[in-house]
Parts: structure tokens; C-alpha cells; sequence
């Protein structure tokens, strides 16, 4: 990190992914206690066992052009389970519920405009060594939550102490 830059951190994520949904109190707790002087990247890692992972990083995508990214992201993990049972129809509603050019979000979701975003970051986070999610990346450590999140905050937030 140079001098006077923001800490910076990668949440590796899938949006169908329980247990990415668990990692976002973490996610919280850092963004309280940091505020913005922590700088926070969301990064697709979908996974094929999740069929609709990869339509649902689209349209994450679609949401941060629109300025509402985040709240987007946090919406779609505290609806896994819809979304494995009902698929886009519900990132579609989740657009509309946010206040999103829904028919946007659904229109991306046609015409794959983001596609080469999500491509890019599932091929980088597989060079760098992740395998499932939520992996966080912090002071070029990477920190694998896919099997246990226990101590995951603790050891983040030593890192970005530095």
C-alpha cells in the first residue's frame, strides 16, 4: 500500500452462496469500523454448482452501473434460497425493489454485457488460488472462508492494521 492510500479489500464472492451471506456481518463490521477509509472491491467467483450464480454476478454488475451495487449484492444473499428456487425472476425483482431500471438489469442479463467483467474475475481469482467462497484478499494475503469463518475477521482486521 502506498502512502496515503485507502486499505484495500477483495471480497471474492458468490451470490449464491449461504455462505457468503454469513461473511456479510463481517463485511459490516469492517465497513463500521473503517468507514470510508476502507476501499472494498466485490469479486465474482461463481461457482457451477450454483446455476444461477453466474446470471446473478451479471447482474450485480448491472446494479453497480446503475450506483446501487451494494445494496443489490446484499439483497440477492439474503435471498439464496429463492434464487435457487425461482432464478432471474428474482434479480429482476430485487432491481425493481431497489428502485433499478429492472428491465436493465433483465436486458443485461439478455445481451451478456457483463460478462467479460465476471469472466475476468473468475479467471484472476483462479489464478490467485481461490477455490470457493467467500475468500477475502487483504495486504496480499488471501484468507479462504469456504470451510470455516471462524477467526476470519480477527485475522483481516490484523492485516489491515499491517
Amino acid at each position: 500500500m502506498t502512502e496515503g492510500s485507502l486499505p484495500h479489500l477483495e471480497f471474492w464472492c458468490e451470490l449464491q452462496c449461504p455462505d457468503c451471506r454469513t461473511a456479510l456481518a463481517d463485511l459490516r463490521t469492517l465497513r463500521e469500523r473503517y468507514g470510508d477509509a476502507l476501499d472494498v472491491s466485490l469479486r465474482h467467483f461463481p461457482l457451477e454448482k450454483h446455476k444461477h450464480a453466474y446470471a446473478a454476478a451479471e447482474a450485480a454488475e448491472e446494479a453497480f452501473a446503475q450506483g446501487r451495487g451494494w445494496p443489490f449484492v446484499e439483497a440477492v444473499l439474503g435471498r439464496v434460497e429463492e434464487l435457487e428456487r425461482r432464478g432471474q425472476a428474482v434479480l429482476v425483482e430485487i432491481a425493481r425493489e431497489l428502485g433499478l431500471d429492472a428491465e436493465e438489469v433483465e436486458l443485461a442479463l439478455i445481451d451478456g454485457r457483463h460478462m467479460l467483467a465476471v469472466d475476468a474475475d473468475q479467471a484472476e481469482g483462479k489464478a490467485i488460488g481461490v477455490t470457493g467462497t467467500p475468500t477475502w484478499v487483504v495486504a496480499g494475503q488471501r484468507l479462504d472462508g469456504g470451510k470455516s469463518q471462524e477467526g476470519l475477521l480477527e485475522r483481516i482486521t490484523a492485516l489491515l492494521a499491517g
